[in-house]
């Protein structure tokens, strides 16, 4: 599945986050466009949605110069049981207030 990050905040930042389950854990493949290079860039899977951000649920890896790897401990069944959910993007360690870029799991 793909969910698409939409940029906030005039961050001029964007991308996806491609979820794959293997071996019964999803993988999450972030991928952004327009991301500062060498900036380290929290980013997490949320409850709530893009409007409503709730608490995180799943820390990811951060993005540097705008990709990040990260295996959940979890497969889809338990994603789905946890929705709604979401992936935002901040804009550093020390600017993790501002989101740059969100987007919503449909599972």
């Amino acid at each position: 599945m793909v969910v698409v990050l939409n940029e906030l905040n005039d961050s001029g930042e964007s991308g996806t986050a491609t979820l794959v389950e293997k071996d019964g854990k999803v993988e999450v493949t972030v991928d952004m466009l327009g991301a500062p290079a060498g900036v380290v860039q929290p980013s997490h899977i949320h409850t709530g949605d893009c409007a409503n951000t709730g608490a995180v649920v799943y820390p990811l890896e951060f993005p540097t110069d705008g990709q990040a790897v990260t295996t959940l401990p979890v497969g889809f069944d338990e994603l789905k049981a946890q929705q709604p959910l979401l992936i935002n993007v901040h804009k550093s360690t020390t600017l993790a207030s501002v989101y740059v870029s969100c987007g919503e799991l449909e599972l």
